[in-house]
């Protein structure tokens, strides 16, 4: 199952309350990346955070694995998982029955 994950700061939090926790951070999500559930991440353009692809058997399996980041332990963030499938709406373009 593909994800879409957004870490969401939580009240309080500030770029001087990560820094202690920014290197155990970098590490386990490179375990994460060699382990395959990190498939992608991106920098935030809009705020300051990370938007990760990843790979999972459930919802409930992504929010595990990602309730283990440094950051999200000490609670500072926590995560929005939006599950992703494929889009069929090409179907549409070939809907006058010639397919």
């Amino acid at each position: 199952m593909r994800l879409l994950c957004l870490d969401i700061p939580m009240p309080g939090a500030s770029p001087e309350k990560y820094q202690p926790h920014l290197l155990e951070e970098v590490r386990y999500c490179w375990q994460l990346y060699k382990s395959n559930f990190v498939r992608d991440i991106y920098f935030r353009q809009d705020r300051p955070g990370v938007a990760i692809i990843a790979e999972s058997d459930s919802v409930d399996a992504a929010r595990r694995a990602l309730a283990e980041f440094p950051l999200a332990k000490v609670g500072l963030i926590d995560w929005e998982v939006i599950p992703l499938g494929p889009f069929v709406g090409w179907e549409s373009l070939f809907a006058s029955g010639d397919a």
